[in-house]
């Protein structure tokens, strides 16, 4: 299995940012989501092996898993 890495470079921010609409929702948005994900990891939740949260909430957010005002699985 090939081991994701997260780079902040992907996705580019110029997108999320067009995705989601302005600059400040998107950052209150992947913080968000990136305290949610810590708080799983911390939890004992099974994550991936040293979870970059923010990276990681950049990048639901670019898939459209995670949109402003709720959290889609």
């Amino acid at each position: 299995m090939e081991e994701r890495k997260y780079v902040m470079m992907d996705p580019p921010i110029d997108e999320l940012r067009r995705i989601v609409g302005n600059k400040f929702l998107l950052t209150c948005l992947i913080s968000k989501r990136a305290k949610d994900l810590n708080n799983q990891y911390l939890m004992g939740e099974p994550l991936e092996k040293e979870p970059k949260v923010v990276a990681q909430a950049a990048e639901e957010v670019y898939k459209g898993k995670v949109v402003a005002g709720k959290f889609n699985n």
